[in-house]
């Protein structure tokens, strides 16, 4: 029987009674299939319980094969090796009494010899040139992401649950899972954001506040359908409320014709113009007909708050959004920053940045690029202030913002609002909520916690509050901006670049984003 999951009348709900996940129904065959939808609809929920992590409030999930997952997060623990991401340490413990000739009879019999170069083969695989016994602690956060997944198919399940798996990884390690993902030939569930590894995509599902829908194709083939059936969608709406508005002013026009007619029959009857049998009769006749009429008009009426309802049903009740940055004013001619053959990095005898110079000039746009470990932070970080060279200049000459992955300028004890006007002390309640406005952050959201909100609002919330002045820091440094937002959240943020008049100094290994991004220039640190 060929491996498949399906999903039959699926619901989960958060332990504070939330639902998340409601009467889901779905089946995944043997095909790559990509999840996707905003920060919070559940795409992480959904591979927990197809995995058993988490059982359903109702429902079932029945798999059919083998299923292996990689979480976001790999082993932590200081001891942990990269052989125990792959179940294997005392297989290997029992190798090494073998070769040592501690081993018993019935030990040597149990002896995998094949393991060490099935295990590095895997690592290979995956783009890690490291052997089973290295300490996790090691590695970078995108190494061990690779070694998680290198782990997940040495297993050669039936299906592979992948949640963000390209998350932390540099272009290398992207590459290493996109062709990964290309060569494989088994079931395969992916939660993820890149639209790169999407486009390898068999079949794409999207998960909304109105269920889940499938589409076939890769990720460029769902954005065209869905596109055409969000425009069909937004027609069919305009169309159904205009048919309503046309009923009810129908409806009332009916209305005030047969209030003039009784007004005009009830004065001819003060008069007595007319007998009074004839009077009663047209009456009769006017009751009759308008009786009629309003019951047409009603079943009128009816039929349009229908068709109203069935078209708003079909388009998720979501706030367009937006991120909307002021201009600036920079300056075409402006110097904003300048390196003079620096030197520097957290260990003085091994600094990552050697004799780097570097001029930006006006609202030029500029990527810093190299494998993980090469010192784009560290490059960021000397460039801020937050590290002092060890030889060579820096001069920062306009005010800037700072975005990093984590956001760390924000406190997560304070509301938004507080954090704006910590950040911007000059400014007034009024500027405070205006500015989070302009970032999707509405009234009552403005007095959220920072800690309450998911990694996407929180790089909003960054950029509300670091741009937020008047006017914004004409520089804008991004540091992996696009790592926790979902797609909705990069394409505006994508745009409002589109639209910032400042400079911006970019890392990140998003391919998508990068061309959005048009950099004029590329400092490749690992040449």
């Amino acid at each position: 029987m060929p491996a498949s999951v399906s999903l039959s009348g699926l619901s989960w709900s958060t332990p504070d009674d939330a639902p998340l996940v409601t009467d889901l129904n779905l089946t995944f065959g043997p095909e790559r299939t990509g999840i996707v939808g905003r920060n919070g609809i559940g795409k992480s929920t959904l591979l927990s319980l197809i995995s058993g992590d988490q059982h359903p409030a109702s429902g079932q999930v029945r798999v059919t094969g083998s299923i292996a997952m990689m979480r976001q997060e790999a082993l932590e623990r200081p001891d942990d090796i990269i052989a125990d991401l792959f179940g294997a340490r005392s297989a290997l413990d029992l190798l090494d009494r073998a070769e040592a000739g501690l081993a018993d009879a019935d030990e040597l019999a149990d002896a995998d010899w094949t393991l060490p170069a099935r295990m590095e083969g895997a690592l290979l695989r995956c783009g890690l040139s490291v052997g089973p016994q290295t300490l996790l602690a090691t590695l970078s956060g995108g190494q061990r992401s690779r070694a998680a997944l290198a782990a997940l198919i040495f297993a050669e399940p039936d299906f592979l649950l992948l949640d963000e798996p390209t998350n932390n990884l540099d272009r290398d390690g992207r590459k290493a899972v996109i062709d990964l993902i290309r060569g494989w030939t088994g079931g395969a569930i992916i939660a993820s954001h890149d639209r790169e590894l999407l486009e390898e995509m068999d079949a794409i599902v999207e998960l909304t506040s109105l269920g889940a829908a499938r589409y076939g194709g890769n990720y460029s083939d769902f954005r065209q359908r869905k596109d055409t059936e969000m425009d069909a969608a937004a027609r069919d709406l305009a169309d159904a409320e205009k048919t309503r508005a046309d009923a009810a002013r129908r409806a009332q026009q009916a209305s005030e014709r047969k209030a003039r007619k009784d007004s005009a029959g009830h004065r001819a009857r003060a008069r007595g113009d007319q007998p009074k049998i004839l009077m009663d009769a047209a009456k009769g006749r006017a009751e009759a007909s308008g009786g009629a009429g309003v019951r047409l008009r009603d079943a009128r009426r009816e039929a349009a708050d229908k068709a109203l309802s069935a078209a708003r049903v079909k388009i998720e009740p979501l706030q367009p959004l937006r991120m909307d940055i002021p201009p600036t004013g920079l300056a075409t001619s402006r110097t904003v920053l300048r390196l003079e053959k620096v030197t520097g990095g957290h260990d003085p005898d091994h600094p990552l940045i050697r004799d780097l110079s570097l001029t930006v000039i006006g609202p030029e746009r500029i990527v810093i690029t190299g494998p993980n470990g090469c010192g784009k932070t560290t490059l960021l970080k000397i460039i801020t202030g937050e590290i002092v060279p060890q030889s060579g200049l820096v001069a920062l000459s306009v005010p800037f913002a700072l975005l990093d992955q984590h956001v760390q300028l924000i406190d997560t004890a304070l509301s938004l609002r507080d954090n704006f006007r910590h950040l911007n002390p000059l400014a007034d309640p009024h500027t405070a909520h205006a500015a989070l406005a302009r970032f999707g952050f509405r009234a009552a959201d403005t007095l959220r916690y920072a800690g309450e909100l998911s990694g996407g609002e929180r790089l909003r919330a960054g950029l509300a509050c670091a741009l937020g002045a008047t006017p914004p820091p004409p520089l804008l440094i991004l540091d992996e901006p696009t790592n926790h937002l979902d797609l909705d959240g990069i394409t505006a943020l994508e745009a409002a670049l589109a639209a910032y008049d400042g400079a911006v100094l970019a890392i990140s290994h998003d391919t998508a984003f990068l061309e959005s991004l048009a950099p004029g220039r590329t400092i490749d640190l690992g040449a």
